[in-house]
């Protein structure tokens, strides 16, 4: 009888462990996912935060400069502010665009992702065409960023802004071929919820810049 109860108590114990094995394994991986998870979010919104920080730096410089035209024109004389309105407005439905295609990932709706990031990347390009021919524009009628410390400044930072959209147009690229390969994994989602934080970011970047820049300087 005691024999019996020795066994039955080997059996027990046996499939206990092997039970619990398995339930260990798996509760290590969950773990260490979300340990990712929360390390690359950590990380990425320090970059997002030290980014704003550069930008906010841009943004000083600019208006400690914005008077110092050195007998050059001001904001008022070559700010075209229907352009620049047309470029407000293809960023902010690029962002929308951008979120219905975090929502088409989220569904793993393969027609709402890569459709809404074509609209996303079309809308940033003509952003940045609209942008680069307004610069371009500028250095060819003698208005470039060595005119004077204005204009330094205004080149700076809308320059700036505009090599992080050219750097977004690329993420986002990558994004979408990513996801063709490989589907909607972990990790590529994590990487695609980076890239639209980054773009909201832009658009953030950009709402404060069309105000400071352009509608101030409109009434200088």
């Amino acid at each position: 009888m005691t024999y019996v109860d020795t066994a039955v108590g080997r059996g027990d114990l046996e499939s206990d462990l092997a039970h619990s094995i398995p339930r260990r394994t798996l509760g290590y991986a969950e773990g260490d996912l979300a340990s990712k998870r929360i390390v690359v979010g950590f990380g990425f919104w320090v970059f997002l935060i030290s980014d704003i920080i550069m930008f906010s730096a841009f943004f000083a410089a600019y208006v400690v400069l914005v008077d110092n035209t050195a007998g050059g024109p001001n904001g008022r004389e070559l700010f075209n502010l229907t352009s620049v309105a047309l470029e407000t407005g293809c960023l902010l439905t690029s962002s929308f665009a951008c979120g219905v295609a975090s929502i088409g990932a989220r569904l793993r709706s393969n027609v709402w992702f890569h459709g809404a990031m074509a609209a996303t990347f079309v809308l940033g390009a003509a952003f940045l065409t609209l942008e680069v021919r307004e610069l371009g524009g500028l250095v060819a009628q003698g208005d470039g960023p060595t005119r004077s410390a204005f204009l330094s400044a205004f080149f700076a930072l809308v320059g700036c802004h505009g090599l992080h959209i050219s750097v977004g147009l690329l993420w986002l690229l990558t994004m979408v071929a990513q996801v063709y390969a490989k589907g909607y994994r972990a990790d590529i989602m994590r990487r695609n919820l980076c890239f639209s934080l980054f773009w909201h970011a832009l658009d953030i970047v950009w709402v404060a810049l069309f105000t400071v820049v352009y509608l101030v300087g409109m009434r200088q």
